[in-house]
């Protein structure tokens, strides 16, 4: 092998991209038919006939696809809530539900949402732009009744009294392919439903790339994507390989366009190995519309999200055992840009396969609607997302539910919350709680300016465990940082066993109007904060709480942090909960929110012995207070000691027996309220050892503020000597 040779296939193992060396063991996708063409042009068509006459034959050719705008009229499926129906749970349309009369006037594709409330009247609001409007009520007719662009819907038999959710996409596209070309006379595999005159004609790639991919599977091959514009009518389907890669020439010059299709880029489906790199991706849905593709708050039923209705994303990944993806840059999508799911270790049976490990690299998500990254279901293992870049993303920045993940060494700004947790029903399996889930690691990432979605850069959330948040850089930081929630429903689990160590805060504000933000946030259980920093360049602002706790968190250790000019550096806030139904004067289950007091499944011996501080209607004291018993796991419900009144809505502070809050060794100062623990406490709350200095503050008269029960030991506190002002 000559040096020329060597180095060309020393690139190639690396995987750096499509070289010579290996050109036999690759597909060129532009020999199955790929036209990476980005030409367009107008079209004439007729209704009824196969044959559109264009402006410009360009570089058209027989056997491609194409997609002609305006000229075919066609319907999506037709969706149904009802009332407390969660999202993922349709019903049957059983012909309750006609839809007619689409004439394009509206869009090109155009969800329409009608919201059916609850009554005795039964009646319909609607809105054709994913709830940014709505058109007002109307009352049922089981007649034809008049949408937007010429659409009718006609609702049959069905009991619209009890409240339901309609949807449906009316699009005007025909997606076909030529079979002649006659001078400027295109003659199509399918017939136009509408005659119109400036109808334009786009390249459709998606059978030639499809063709690839499936030769390739079929002779063990990869496939090399050369430089182009592909578009996409709907995904590219990579089910059960054994092992392919998919390479484009470049990230920044091979793009996969669905800005006129709907799904994912790609969708991986089983199998053992897939590669996919160096493609730019892009869709029909950005940051300035991100509204739209998230939760739509409707009456008829729970919610539903707008992405579910109009989609487009990047890649979908369902239990294939080994993913790459790299060198991937996507903007403008709809859904969760990269998503997994799929089967668990706990379900999966003989002959099937699971996603054990997914590598996102080197990518990148911008001007998108939704989330960037995500695992959907407890199943998926070992996700890493690895030096990536997330810039104005309208949902989270990862969202996952799945076990042993890594978000390290990326970049976010102006994206929505990396979420951990969101363990509900749907994605949990018999392996839980055993093995648990939501494990994470969330390290030497960068977060600049704030968050658009989510309320917090980080946060450990309902089922996630074992997690680590170290050594992150929070730069001009106008939004909260980080928080491990201990808050528990229904659905959910609580979480624990996090540690926060290592981060730097720069909380400055550097817009015109800054927030109410807090650094660290903690109600979880076994919880250590350490060696933060958290700071305001410049004077202190009040509206930034550097380290916040909330009871009834059990096992807290906070110690070595340096918190400087924050509005209050370290506080303790009280935990209240809310009663839901009341069976009997023992005994009730808890309302939604506030959640306070957890629903702790796997440990329900330990809500015994918690008192109840109740409220009256101001949320001041009653000086009543009750017991708990026990905590059915099963019910949800809690049992008291002794009978208490109790009616729906009642309002009741949570006193741990014992919390174990050790808080030592921190460095205050600057801080307009240094510290201030305003909750019960207990003999293990202990303040310990800790330098709290006034930092050239002025009007702070008070080092410590304790309304609870707590152990103040060797604390050092400096500059604290002006006579407090009394009031007139």
């Amino acid at each position: 092998m000559n040096t020329l040779s060597a180095i060309s296939f020393t690139f190639f193992a690396l995987g750096v991209g499509f070289t010579q060396a290996g050109a036999a063991d690759w597909l060129n996708a532009r020999d199955c038919g790929a036209s990476g063409s980005k030409f367009e042009t107008i079209a004439t068509t007729a209704d009824g006939s196969k044959q559109i006459t264009v402006t410009n034959v360009g570089d058209f050719k027989v056997g491609q696809g194409v997609m002609v705008s305006k000229c075919n009229i066609r319907y999506t499926s037709t969706q149904l809530w009802g009332t407390g129906e969660p999202y993922y749970n349709q019903k049957p349309l059983q012909n309750s539900v006609e839809v007619r009369g689409y004439d394009g006037s509206a869009g090109s594709w155009t969800v329409y949402i009608l919201d059916i409330e609850a009554s005795a009247a039964p009646a319909f609001r609607w809105t054709d732009d994913l709830g940014r409007t709505w058109q007002p009520k109307v009352p049922i007719t089981h007649d034809w009744q008049p949408l937007s662009g010429g659409a009718e819907v006609r609702l049959g038999k069905r009991d619209w009294e009890s409240g339901y959710v309609i949807a449906f996409g009316a699009r005007d596209q025909l997606v076909s392919r030529i079979e002649k070309i006659e001078g400027n006379v295109l003659t199509l595999s399918d017939a136009a439903n509408r005659t119109v005159k400036d109808a334009v004609v786009r390249h459709n790639d998606t059978l030639a790339l499809q063709a690839a991919v499936d030769r390739a599977l079929k002779e063990k091959r990869g496939v090399h994507v050369p430089a182009g514009h592909y578009r996409l009518a709907r995904s590219l389907q990579v089910r059960n390989a054994t092992a392919l890669a998919i390479e484009g020439a470049s990230g920044v010059d091979t793009l996969l366009d669905i800005s006129d299709g709907e799904g994912a880029c790609f969708t991986v489906t089983g199998g053992t190995e897939v590669t996919i790199r160096n493609f730019h991706m892009t869709g029909f849905m950005g940051f300035d519309e991100r509204d739209k593709a998230g939760y739509i708050n409707t009456r008829g039923s729970t919610y539903i999200w707008g992405f579910g209705l109009k989609h487009c994303n990047a890649v979908t990944i369902s239990s294939t055992e080994r993913v790459l993806i790299e060198n991937c840059h996507a903007s403008r999508m709809s859904g969760e840009c990269f998503v997994s799911g799929g089967i668990s270790r706990g379900a999966v049976k003989p002959g099937q396969s699971f996603s054990q490990w997914i590598t996102y690299l080197r990518c990148s998500v911008t001007d998108s609607a939704r989330n960037a990254f995500n695992d959907v279901m407890c199943g998926t293992e070992n996700t890493s997302v690895l030096h990536c870049r997330i810039v104005d993303v309208g949902g989270c920045s990862w969202e996952g539910a799945s076990r042993f993940v890594k978000f390290i060494g990326n970049y976010v700004r102006n994206g929505g919350t990396v979420a951990m947790g969101n363990l509900g029903p749907a994605n949990r399996d018999k392996t839980y709680p055993d093995l648990g889930a939501g494990q994470h690691i969330i390290a030497d990432n960068v977060f600049e300016s704030g968050v658009p979605y989510g309320g917090c850069a980080i946060r450990s959330a309902v089922g996630a465990t074992q997690v680590i948040i170290r050594n992150n850089l929070f730069i001009n930081f106008d939004s909260s940082a980080v928080e491990a929630s201990g808050d528990t429903d229904y659905r959910h689990y609580a979480s624990g066993n996090t540690t926060i160590t290592g981060n730097i805060f720069d909380m400055t504000c550097v817009g015109a109007k800054p927030a109410s933000r807090t650094a660290i946030n903690v109600s979880a259980n076994d919880t250590i904060v350490a060696d933060n920093q958290v700071y305001i360049r410049g004077s202190a602002d009040p509206l930034l709480n550097g380290i916040k706790l909330k009871e009834p968190a059990l096992n807290v250790n906070v110690h070595d942090n340096l918190l400087r000019n924050c509005g209050k550096g370290i506080s303790a806030e009280r935990g209240q909960a809310r009663v839901g139904e009341v069976v009997d004067d023992r005994t009730f289950t808890r309302a939604m929110a506030p959640a306070g007091l957890p629903l702790d499944r796997l440990r329900p011996q330990t809500c015994a012995g918690w008192r109840l501080a109740w409220l009256d209607g101001k949320s001041k004291p009653t000086g009543a207070e009750s017991v708990i018993e026990s905590f059915d796991p099963e019910t949800l419900r809690f049992k008291l000691r002794e009978p208490h009144p109790m009616k729906l809505g009642d309002r009741f502070e949570v006193i741990a027996p014992s919390l174990n809050w050790l808080i030592h060794d921190n460095t205050i100062t600057g801080c307009r309220e240094p510290v201030v623990l305003d909750s019960h406490g207990s003999d293990t709350s202990l303040l310990r050892n800790n330098l709290i200095e006034r930092g050239g503050m002025t009007n702070v008269t008070q080092a410590i503020e304790v309304r609870g029960h707590f152990r103040l030991i060797d604390n050092c506190t400096v500059g604290f000597d002006e006579k407090k002002v009394p009031s007139k």
